[in-house]
């Protein structure tokens, strides 16, 4: 049995399960100011805590969708290599192939914390990769709408 069919079998058993929850990660301004520098997004929704304060809705700065996006790998230990060593052993590469579907449902302010929810929703073989779809559900700390929904293809190679 190749390494690919031995990770595709355990993974089979896992479909439509719950994989992960991670842990709550504050989201502050200094973060968000860092995201709109290096993205060019500099609205002042995100940027300006004295005009948002009276002009937004929300009464305070919020994180970028985008930005909220790029904390996937973080929030999901996704490119830690003792979590890619454990979910496939001898693995020797894992790429982002892209994305199925994203939605934004809520934003993200200023001081809120976020969190991942990774649920297991197929795994094929392709080729010489193994691809895996995640379904990535980013929770606002005390709210029930979730800030990010996300289903996420990856490939793995032996």
């Amino acid at each position: 049995m190749t390494p690919l069919d031995q990770w595709l079998a355990t993974l089979q058993s896992r479909l439509g399960q719950e994989f992960a929850v991670g842990d709550w990660l504050q989201i502050d301004q200094a973060r968000i100011d860092a995201f709109a520098a290096a993205t060019g997004d500099t609205q002042w929704i995100h940027t300006d805590p004295v005009r948002a304060a009276s002009d937004s809705p929300y009464g305070r700065t919020l994180a970028h969708g985008f930005l909220t996006l790029s904390l996937l790998p973080l929030l999901t230990a996704g490119n830690d290599p003792q979590t890619l060593q454990r979910l496939f052993p001898g693995a020797k590469l894992r790429v982002n192939y892209g994305l199925n579907r994203l939605r934004f449902p809520a934003p993200v302010l200023c001081g809120e914390s976020i969190r991942a929810r990774t649920l297991l929703l197929a795994a094929r073989i392709v080729g010489e990769a193994l691809e895996v779809t995640w379904q990535f559900t980013i929770e606002i700390e005390g709210k029930e709408k979730p800030a990010l929904v996300a289903e996420q293809l990856v490939r793995v190679y032996a």
